[in-house]
């Protein structure tokens, strides 16, 4: 079946372009204009993916955002963001937001963003082998896009649960935020504070104190890797 994809944006002159190009590409779209609307609609009906501009009238895109994390089907979100608004946009990863584009934008670029988006949630594509990650108490199962951590499933966003996959299998090994963004969001350029703050937010669920990692490690000067850590007794 089409997956549903819901537009959540109040200037009709974008949404029309945003909507034709996403249902020309096989999408079924719905529409909205207002933030509490579109929440009491993914309540309703949830979609596979949420398009979601910034500005909205009464209950702005931050809130949406912010309440839709707090879902437990994990709906994956793309922010629109005006050019300038890098504060906001950064707020808007930091609350979970999967992708973002900032005004104005191409809509070819859009509809394939939400088509990277969505092949990443729809798990491993046929013929991959689906793989598991271990680390002392912590577990990547990259079938059902599972993370678990001394016996308690993380609830990851899909960029945090790529970052972490693409960190684990590559231990001790340092990457560039070029290279993380290259190769975890299939962005040749971008703005690498993404990387920044996806780490930050990985850091919060996964180390035991984010203010001193020993899992997701700053190289300084590079960027980051991943370091094992050592098995506890018995393991």
């Amino acid at each position: 079946m089409p997956q549903r994809v819901l537009v959540v944006d109040d200037d009709r002159t974008v949404a029309d372009v945003v909507c034709r190009y996403l249902t020309h590409a096989g999408y079924l779209v719905d529409h909205v204009t207002d933030g509490a609307v579109a929440l009491a609609e993914v309540a309703r009906q949830p979609p596979q993916l949420v398009v979601l501009d910034l500005m909205l009238p009464g209950l702005d895109g931050l809130e949406v955002c912010r309440r839709l994390r707090q879902r437990p089907d994990g709906v994956p979100i793309i922010m629109l963001t005006a050019r300038g608004d890098e504060a906001d946009r950064i707020l808007g990863l930091q609350l979970g937001a999967d992708d973002y584009l900032s005004k104005p934008f191409s809509p070819r670029e859009l509809v394939l963003r939400v088509a990277s988006v969505l092949r990443r949630a729809g798990g491993e594509p046929a013929g991959v082998e689906p793989e598991v990650l271990r680390d002392s108490g912590l577990e990547l199962r990259t079938g059902p896009r599972v993370v678990i951590l001394d016996g308690r499933e993380l609830a990851l966003t899909l960029r945090e649960f790529d970052l972490l996959a693409h960190l684990m299998r590559h231990p001790g090994r340092a990457f560039r935020r070029a290279e993380l963004l290259d190769r975890v969001w299939g962005w040749s350029f971008g703005d690498q504070s993404t990387v920044t703050v996806h780490v930050r937010r990985l850091r919060e669920k996964v180390e035991t104190d984010p203010a001193r990692p020993r899992r997701i490690v700053t190289v300084w000067g590079v960027g980051y890797r991943y370091e094992p850590t050592a098995p506890t007794a018995d393991e």
